[in-house]
């Protein structure tokens, strides 16, 4: 073989693997664009729709701005730092709010769920406040703690505590029970059944409430900032309404929907993370 024969097919060698190369990329590319689309296509295709309605008139503009028009006043009060302090507060409330309720709910639910004498002498009055909307009772919590940060933070941990302890009571009492008959009868002692079995068994459901309790204090967050409040998220809704600022309303509610789904993937990141055995995390 001559000295040219074998440049020759060195030179075909990498031309065809620079095209192998690129096909590949090609083909993973239209992959990753295939996933993106199945699971965003929806939403992206309706800002679409949304930002070519309000732009060419088709709805008014004036209610329902254009989302660059959103987008530009949501960069402006994040930058400008007016929107950072309402974020601030709003997630000092709502933070407070939701950690007291994983403080009571949890440990009340765990006991609730193994000692059947505990359930059955509480569940009347929780199945009583837990048909009673925390709206409902907020001007009461108002008559009782005045309209500062107390009543904001009570009201939004009120709401919350009900999904944390009913879905930990659930997780208890769905623990398998042969796994339970295996510990005794291997003669594990009652507090060493709870740590290695019902606990265990329990978490996924335990976070189940956390994601709704997550939700639940961001919603009642909304509803407690427009009463008798001069800073947060659900007040500058309310006040850039008032001011007809109407981007700016549509950019607070970008930033709470922002919060929600923050809050929902932390919750899930450290479900998959303790419960890497369960195969209902989602």
């Amino acid at each position: 073989m001559t000295l040219q024969h074998i440049e020759r097919s060195v030179g075909i060698g990498g031309h065809d693997g620079g095209n192998g190369f690129g096909t590949e990329a090609l083909r993973l590319a239209g992959r990753t664009s295939t996933r993106i689309l199945s699971r965003y296509g929806v939403l992206l295709g309706f800002l679409s729709l949304w930002q070519i309605a309000a732009s060419s008139g088709w709805v008014n503009a004036a209610v329902l701005p254009p989302i660059d028009a959103i987008v530009a006043a949501l960069w402006k009060g994040l930058a400008g730092g007016s929107l950072l302090g309402d974020i601030a507060i709003s997630l000092q409330r709502a933070g407070l709010a939701f950690a007291a309720a994983v403080i009571v709910a949890i440990p009340l639910g765990l006991v609730m769920g193994q000692v059947r004498a505990v359930e059955t002498a509480l569940d009347p009055i929780l199945q009583l406040f837990r048909q009673t909307s925390a709206l409902a009772l907020y001007p009461v919590f108002i008559l009782l703690l005045g309209l500062g940060e107390a009543s904001k933070v009570f009201v939004i941990f009120w709401a919350t505590l009900f999904p944390l302890l009913l879905n930990t009571i659930s997780g208890v009492k769905e623990v398998d029970p042969k796994l339970l008959e295996m510990a005794r009868v291997y003669g594990a002692r009652r507090l060493t059944i709870f740590r290695r079995v019902v606990l265990p068994g329990a978490v996924p459901s335990i976070f189940v409430g956390l994601r709704l309790g997550a939700t639940t204090a961001l919603l009642l967050l909304i509803a407690s900032e427009m009463i008798g409040a001069n800073k947060g998220i659900g007040f500058q809704v309310m006040n850039a309404q008032y001011n007809f600022q109407i981007p700016l309303m549509f950019a607070a509610i970008v930033i709470l929907a922002a919060l929600g789904l923050i809050a929902n993937q932390a919750l899930v990141s450290l479900q998959r993370r303790l419960c890497r055995w369960s195969s209902t995390v989602g």
